[in-house]
């Protein structure tokens, strides 16, 4: 319990009506006697202040809570007695490595007896993992104003961060509202274009005489076309390097977490499209292998072993790697290998592995622009060191550009789109691959 400014004034009246006693001695009974008067008030104050046990406080939030993203928490707090308004003031104990606003920190709300009040802040965790929340601090106004009273309630609690759950829910949503072009989705559903039946139609002039079914037609009387929709129960297969270079930042996030993200909503997507979605996580060695598998039960599956995944302080084994794979998975496939280029002796064997992966698959190299060397490439010369710093930053640049040019001459895939346009990046491409009948 603290005095409040008010409260503070209440009791420092006293002073100057102490003061004038020096002048005339009978003030210092009017000084007992507001002194008395205040603390009477103080302490009635005191007895209509709700007391700690009077309220209810709880938080709730999703169990696992989607990394590199706004996640909300919700705190309900609920005053169970009394008959006037209280004003109060909420602070929660997030994880210290969680991002979070500083104008959320403090919570404060004016709160009717009896009724429910819910604060909302969110938070932004950096990194997958185990984490703890920690306890609920609550402070409240008295009646008068003239003191403050506070609690602290036990609400200690692990949470886990998992890959970004956020956009899954949002795809799932929009696609029931028909509305996917809101998330930067394009329609790729183009009918007469794959080679599954997907229904009889009314001939329209621009149809190809093909598609034209003659039985349907005899029997209607008129022309009749067949609309065709892309295959399902396809293969695609993301080949995931968690090796040193993946661990590098784009901001607070690892350029692994980002590919992390891509590979989830990609799981996602194809088990609504239909189709079968592998993992194989590997550096220097194979550490995770998920054979092509279909339904939500995969997505699942995915998602604990992304989960648990970790980048190692080492070089990626491509050659390793895409062994395992050959030995693994035999039947054609997209293979989505999410990568960095780091220009050194690697990615040489990454670009033979990718010409050899394509006589029997159709291969994706899927890298993350950092905006960070873009931006150095292109700074004002000032100095020695600035000097250095963009002709560093443009050889880099341009090793990757001849990479990339290299691997699209021997007929091989690629995206190189900067982290925060990347899981939608990815899910188009593989629409639009879909779309064309090229797997």
């Amino acid at each position: 319990m603290q005095l409040t400014y008010r409260g503070l004034a209440l009791l420092l009246l006293t002073t100057p009506l102490l003061a004038l006693t020096f002048y005339q001695p009978g003030f210092i009974w009017l000084a007992l006697l507001w002194f008395v008067f205040a603390l009477a008030l103080l302490l009635a104050d005191w007895r209509l202040t709700p007391l700690a046990k009077a309220w209810e406080v709880a938080r709730t939030h999703d169990e696992r809570l989607s990394l590199a993203t706004q996640n909300a928490i919700r705190i309900r707090v609920r005053l169970r007695q009394g008959t006037r308004p209280c004003q109060v003031w909420l602070r929660d104990e997030p994880p210290v490595t969680f991002g979070m606003a500083d104008t959320e920190r403090i919570l404060t709300a004016r709160i009717l007896p009896l009724q429910v009040q819910d604060f909302v802040y969110s938070v932004h965790p950096p990194r997958r993992g185990d984490y703890h929340f920690g306890d609920l601090h609550l402070r409240w106004l008295s009646l008068l104003g003239l003191l403050r009273r506070q609690a602290t309630f036990p609400a200690s609690e692990p949470v886990k961060v998992y890959p970004n759950l956020v956009d899954v829910k949002k795809y799932d949503l929009l696609l029931r509202k028909n509305r996917l072009w809101e998330l930067g989705l394009r329609t790729t559903r183009i009918f007469g274009s794959g080679t599954e039946f997907e229904r009889l139609r009314d001939y329209l002039p621009d149809d190809e005489y093909r598609r034209i079914n003659w039985k349907a037609t005899a029997r209607r009387g008129k022309p009749i076309s067949v609309e065709y929709e892309t295959e399902r129960s396809q293969n695609i297969m993301a080949l995931l390097d968690v090796g040193r270079m993946m661990r590098s930042p784009v901001g607070d996030v690892a350029k692994l977490d980002y590919a992390i993200n891509a590979v989830l909503l990609l799981a996602f997507v194809a088990a609504q499209k239909g189709d079968k979605l592998g993992l194989l996580a590997f550096s220097d060695k194979v550490q995770t292998w998920l054979a092509p598998r279909g339904g939500k039960g995969q997505f699942h599956r995915m998602l604990e072993q992304l989960y648990a995944v970790e980048g190692q302080p080492v070089e990626p084994d491509y050659q390793t790697a895409f062994g395992y794979f050959a030995a693994k998975q035999s039947k054609r496939s997209l293979v989505l290998v999410f990568t960095d280029l780091t220009g050194s002796i690697s990615t040489e064997t990454l670009v033979a592995q990718m010409s050899r992966l394509r006589e029997r698959h159709l291969p994706l190299l899927v890298t993350i622009r950092d905006p960070t060397v873009q931006r150095l490439a292109q700074q004002t010369i000032v100095d020695s060191s600035s000097l250095y710093q963009r002709t560093v930053a443009e050889q880099w640049l341009d090793e990757r550009r001849l990479t990339l040019e290299r691997l699209q001459r021997r007929g091989v895939l690629t995206l190189d789109v900067v982290a925060d346009e990347l899981s939608i990046a990815v899910i188009n491409r593989y629409l639009d691959l879909k779309a064309r009948i090229l797997l």
